[in-house]
C-alpha cells in the first residue's frame, strides 16, 4: 500500500463511518449535502477532545478547516451538547472549547451506532444477497485492530 491508497481507504472509511451515524430526526429528511458538514463536526470534535480549551482560530489552523467551518461545527456541538465553551480570560472575545463532562443523548446515540449496515452496503454482494458473512467478519476484525491502533492521538503524532 502507498500514501494514496491510504489516503483513499480513508476516505472510504470517512463515508462508511458517515453512513453509519444516526442523522439527528433536524436532518432526517435532509438530503446528503448535509452529510458534508458531518465531516466537519466530526473533525472539529476530534481536535477539542484532544485539545480541550482551544479556541476556534487553534482548531482551525490545527484541522485546516476554514475558520466558519469550525464556528459553525462548534455550534452544532454545543446545540447537541457534546461540548461547551467558555470566554477566554486572556481575550474576552475569543471562546475556548472544551468537551461537556457528561455526554449527552445524541452522543449516547452515536456512539451506540452500529456499523453492520453501512459496512455491508459498502461491501455489498455480486449476487444480490449482501455481502460474504466470512468477509465481513475479517473486514469488521482488520477495524477493530485498526482502531486500537490508530487513534486520534497517532494522528496527531503523523503531523
Amino acid at each position: 500500500m502507498n500514501g494514496v491508497e491510504l489516503f483513499l481507504l480513508g476516505r472510504t472509511l470517512m463515508k462508511i463511518g458517515e453512513q453509519a451515524m444516526p442523522r439527528p430526526e433536524a436532518e432526517a429528511g435532509a438530503e446528503t449535502a448535509a452529510r458534508g458538514s458531518v465531516r466537519s463536526v466530526l473533525v472539529t470534535l476530534g481536535d477539542v477532545v484532544a485539545h480541550p480549551g482551544a479556541t476556534v482560530g487553534e482548531i482551525a489552523a490545527r484541522t485546516g478547516l476554514p475558520q466558519s467551518q469550525v464556528s459553525t461545527a462548534v455550534a452544532r456541538l454545543v446545540e447537541a451538547g457534546s461540548v461547551e465553551t467558555e470566554p477566554d480570560p486572556g481575550d474576552r472575545r475569543r471562546r475556548l472549547v472544551r468537551p461537556t463532562e457528561e455526554p449527552s443523548a445524541r452522543v449516547a446515540e452515536v456512539r451506540a451506532a452500529g456499523i453492520d449496515a453501512a459496512l455491508a452496503a459498502a461491501l455489498g454482494g455480486t449476487d444480490g444477497a449482501g455481502p460474504d458473512p466470512t468477509v465481513m467478519r475479517e473486514v469488521a476484525d482488520a477495524l477493530e485492530v485498526l482502531s486500537r491502533h490508530l487513534t486520534p492521538a497517532a494522528a496527531a503524532r503523523a503531523r
